[in-house]
């Protein structure tokens, strides 16, 4: 059945990072207690990627590096063959609190008409960037998050801690995510798909805006899904809520639940900050199946700590987790920070796969950039999600079959010992080691 076999790991103990290893061969018997079942005609959803946000500190940092290096890091994230494979991308509208300060495309006060509305901030570091980007990866999807409208169109005047949008101004920001998306258009990007607003709950000293999921749905409803139409965009895509798993079944069932509403969405998007909640994510797919599952920002909080081996766990722990629950694409935040966890123009340092000093050109990737990376080279775009299960509860398992018909298994191993374990796939048995604090992928192909 499989000609091909290869097995690739990252040991915490063997300094390993994504080696090829012997760790995996067929068997003629179940001997070992641990037991991993992969069925690959028990197929799920459909795979979109992996990838990361371009913030303006991401984008800071990354150009604070030499040429080379600056390619290097852009090719380690996005090449195919040589770099993680990455697809995805999020990217602000107006500032967030990973950007050097506050700013809007347009902070005329009153400007209802937009006439001065303009990306040339974005310019010179974000397009500037994601255009060396697509030299990497052609069809690379690109996803527009606001943190806040401009301050002149809140109820607060303040771009920060929280506020509304004023009911006013409503179809005018509707408009401003219109004028957002043609002008990257002018600058030969493409955007893939728009959240309505990040964490619409969460009222912080950096960018934010409240919405109440009635508030949400009636702003899609509306204004935002009519007017992407009457402006010829209606192919991009929008994705509601945006923000953690506890409450997110109860946010988007008041949204999907809402017809009119809902034949404007086409996912709901998610992070990961108020813990695990996958039952959360399985409600929604399993009560509103048409709708798609995104998780759209993740980071350990509380600035850089090198060589935390958590840090990766915590990625590979929820890609598992949220793709056996029909997710199809994951988006980690920012992809570069400084030493700092920044720049951050509130202090809300955090931790990055990728950590470059600024002064010294020196360029650190932590364990995170290669466990995300066991999912991204090996998992493309157009696979599926295929049923995978364990006996063991000390390994967390996810499988999926590509296009080309190779099977790539992940094994996660947070445990301080090696263990051994069978991996059954229809007829053929095998045997592997799974060491201590690792990840494995194994692949197989026909």
């Amino acid at each position: 059945m499989f000609k091909k076999i290869a097995c690739y790991i990252t040991a915490k103990d063997q300094g390993t990072a994504m080696q090829q290893a012997d760790n995996i061969k067929e068997s003629e018997k179940i001997e070992k207690e641990s037991v991993i079942t992969i069925e690959p005609s028990s197929s799920f959803q459909e795979v979109i990627g992996f990838g990361g946000a371009l913030t303006e500190a991401a984008a800071v940092n990354i150009l604070s590096l030499l040429p080379q290096q600056q390619e290097e890091v852009l090719r380690g994230y996005f090449d195919p063959e040589n770099g993680l494979g990455y697809k995805l991308c999020r990217i602000h509208m107006n500032s967030c609190d990973f950007c050097i300060s506050t700013y809007s495309c347009d902070d005329v006060e009153g400007d209802v008409e937009l006439k001065h509305f303009n990306i040339e901030r974005d310019k010179k570091m974000i397009i500037l960037l994601l255009k060396r980007i697509k030299e990497y990866c052609e069809d690379l999807k690109i996803l527009v998050s606001p943190w806040s409208p401009p301050a002149w169109m809140k109820t607060n005047g303040d771009m920060c801690h929280g506020g509304k949008l004023k009911e006013e101004y409503k179809k005018t920001w509707a408009r401003f995510f219109c004028k957002f998306i043609k002008a990257y258009k002018e600058e030969e990007i493409d955007i893939w798909a728009v959240t309505v607003q990040n964490e619409p709950m969460a009222t912080q000293v950096w960018e934010s805006c409240i919405y109440t999921a009635e508030e949400e749905r009636d702003f899609v409803k509306n204004y935002l899904g009519p007017t992407l139409e009457e402006e010829g965009l209606s192919h991009v895509k929008i994705l509601v809520w945006d923000h953690n798993k506890d409450i997110i079944y109860e946010r988007a069932k008041t949204i999907l639940s809402d017809r009119e509403a809902a034949k404007y969405v086409w996912g709901v998007a998610f992070h990961w900050y108020g813990g695990d909640h996958f039952d959360q994510l399985k409600k929604i797919k399993e009560e509103f199946p048409d709708v798609n599952l995104v998780f759209t920002e993740g980071c350990q909080e509380g600035g850089v700590k090198p060589g935390s081996w958590e840090l990766g766990e915590r990625y590979a722990h929820e890609i598992i987790g949220d793709f056996n629950s029909y997710t199809i694409g994951f988006m980690d935040w920012n992809m570069v920070l400084d030493t700092m966890g920044g720049p951050n123009h509130v202090g809300n340092f955090c931790d990055a796969p990728i950590i470059v000093d600024t002064k010294s050109k020196l360029i650190y990737y932590q364990n995170a950039y290669y466990y995300i990376g066991h999912f991204s080279k090996f998992i493309k775009p157009g696979a599926r999600v295929v049923r995978s299960s364990c006996s063991d509860a000390r390994l967390e398992v996810l499988a999926a079959k590509n296009q080309d018909d190779t099977l790539a298994v992940v094994v996660l191993n947070k445990n301080p010992e090696e263990i051994e374990f069978n991996m059954v796939i229809e007829d053929k048995i095998f045997y592997g080691k799974s060491p201590a604090r690792s990840i494995s992928t194994i692949v197989l192909g026909k």
